[in-house]
């Protein structure tokens, strides 16, 4: 499979060189029958006249169909050298869709050599590229050999945000798949990720206001993954990093290497392998029950604590009862002590009644009991004040219950003090 600038550039010349040979053939049978002194027959006249033209030009598409072919198949050989036959259906299926596969030589142009590095991380860096129509984007150079989950990763992205468009989500441009490169090409988010706007010590340049757009954009965005798309798709790690902004810092959900679709009439989801970032990931992802797509919304809740307060959930370095924000904002709550901790937050007066119901939404959506989460768009709505926010329940009671029975369990196998240690919520 030649990518699209490759197949566009190849017609270009081989329509180029048919215009050439048509225009000198038709010249050519234009002028021979004045150098011919037998008069020519009308139908001779009209084989020389509209015939012979026909016939060269179809002849020149015939050649230039074949040698595309030939091309084709060739690009297409190189490629299978080194491609699952998973990998190779996966790509043949792509066919169909809208991503255009490009070159390593198109990405090695349009970064400048990867020159312009805007992040890294274990899956691989992100680039700043312009390509030469001036399109500016983000390319994504996957890490390390092109083994079983490195396969997997690429076609979960590709396969997910490859297809879908909203307003919330990166749009995916295209891909790179050769035996030395294997890319990501996204759309720029020129403003970076969420968590640089929340964690840094000037973490005030953002107002609460776009704050609080940006939440409820990051919700819409997970509604349309989990109640409107076709399929359901899981993202599976939705935290601040993997939340863009662009110049006007409107929000689009990015980095869909661990998501899955499955089909709606399906209750829950086999998980293969851990998935999400500690912290964010939903208690069933790491405990042996069913999961379903309410775990982005454990994750979107996380984060929402996170937007509060502008740091992080967990802090060690505060006293222990405030480390897990969550937990802190539970205990606020069920002493009716809002007030004191959105003054805490440094929160205006004028935005306090969205922090409120931001609080209590937050809680409902950590809740340890998936099938008490509200669904996504319910979650919109409350954030938007369309829907009213009820009182939410104790979300940590069942880690308070397995803390107790942990604690326990130590004080009965062991008579030295010293040795007992309890985790915390975010442990476990």
């Amino acid at each position: 499979m030649a990518s699209s600038s490759t197949v566009a550039s190849l017609w270009r010349a081989n329509h180029i060189r048919m215009i050439i040979i048509f225009t000198v053939s038709f010249i050519a049978w234009l002028v021979i029958p004045f150098f011919v002194q037998v008069p020519l027959q009308p139908v001779f006249q009209i084989i020389i006249f509209a015939v012979g033209p026909a016939v060269v030009v179809i002849g020149i598409s015939v050649f230039a169909i074949l040698k595309y072919r030939k091309r084709f198949i060739e690009d297409k050989r190189h490629r299978t050298e080194f491609l699952t036959l998973t990998m190779e259906k996966f790509l043949n299926d792509l066919e169909r869709e809208s991503p255009t596969m490009f070159t390593s030589d198109n990405l090695v142009r349009a970064t400048n050599n990867y020159s312009d590095m805007l992040g890294s991380g274990g899956f691989g860096s992100v680039y700043k590229g312009t390509f030469s129509d001036g399109t500016v984007v983000a390319v994504k150079v996957l890490n390390g050999t092109f083994d079983e989950r490195m396969e997997q990763q690429f076609m979960a992205e590709v396969a997910t945000i490859g297809k879908v468009r909203h307003l919330n989500l990166v749009r995916l441009i295209g891909f790179c798949i050769e035996k030395n490169t294997t890319a990501l090409v996204y759309e720029y988010m020129s403003n970076g990720s969420l968590d640089k706007y929340l964690f840094r010590e000037n973490n005030k340049s953002l107002v609460f206001e776009k704050l609080h757009e940006i939440a409820v954009g990051t919700a819409q965005g997970i509604a349309y993954l989990h109640e409107e798309y076709r399929e359901r798709i899981i993202h599976y790690d939705i935290k601040p990093e993997n939340i863009l902004l662009d110049d006007s810092l409107h929000c689009k959900i990015a980095d869909f290497g661990l998501a899955m679709l499955y089909n709606r009439d399906k209750s829950y989801v086999t998980m293969t392998r851990q998935r999400g970032t500690p912290g964010y990931a939903a208690p069933e992802l790491w405990m042996p029950f069913p999961v379903t797509h309410k775990c982005d919304i454990y994750s979107f809740g996380i984060m929402l604590f996170e937007i509060i307060r502008r740091r992080r959930h967990y802090d060690a370095n505060l006293p222990s009862i405030q480390q897990w924000f969550p937990r802190w904002v539970w205990i606020k709550f069920e002493n009716k002590n809002l007030e004191e901790l959105i003054t805490e937050c440094g929160i205006e007066d004028n935005d306090k009644e969205k922090v409120k119901r931001m609080i209590k939404v937050a809680l409902w959506c950590v809740q340890y009991r998936p099938d008490l989460r509200p669904k996504m768009s319910d979650v919109v709505k409350m954030l938007e004040g369309s829907m009213d926010v009820r009182e939410p329940s104790n979300p940590f009671q069942q880690l308070l219950e397995e803390n107790h029975g942990i604690e326990a369990s130590q004080m009965d196998s062991s008579s030295d003090d010293d040795d007992l240690v309890v985790p915390s919520p975010h442990e476990l």
